[in-house]
C-alpha cells in the first residue's frame, strides 16, 4: 500500500514493489519507485507526464532524501 508523506506541502509517495505510479499519484506528487535495480525518484508534472532521474538510488533513504531536496528547492 502506498505511504504519503508531506514535505514543504508537496505530497511524497512511497510506493511499495508492483505498485504503479499512475494508480497513487497527481500532478505536482513526487513518487518513490522500488523495482530490482534500486529506488526511483520521479516527478509528475501539471499536464501528468512523468520523469525521473537517469539512474536509481541504492537505497530508500537516499532516494527519499532526494525528494526531500527537490520538494524543498521546487526542482520537481
Amino acid at each position: 500500500m502506498a505511504t504519503i508523506l508531506i514535505h514543504r506541502k508537496v505530497n511524497i509517495v512511497v510506493l511499495e514493489l508492483g505498485e504503479a505510479v499512475a494508480d497513487h499519484s497527481q500532478p505536482g506528487d513526487i513518487v518513490i519507485v522500488p523495482d530490482a535495480t534500486g529506488w526511483w525518484t520521479k516527478f509528475i508534472a501539471a499536464d501528468g507526464k512523468v520523469d525521473s532521474y537517469d539512474i536509481p538510488y541504492p537505497s530508500y533513504n537516499k532516494a527519499l532524501w532526494a525528494a526531500k531536496a527537490a520538494a524543498e528547492y521546487g526542482i520537481h
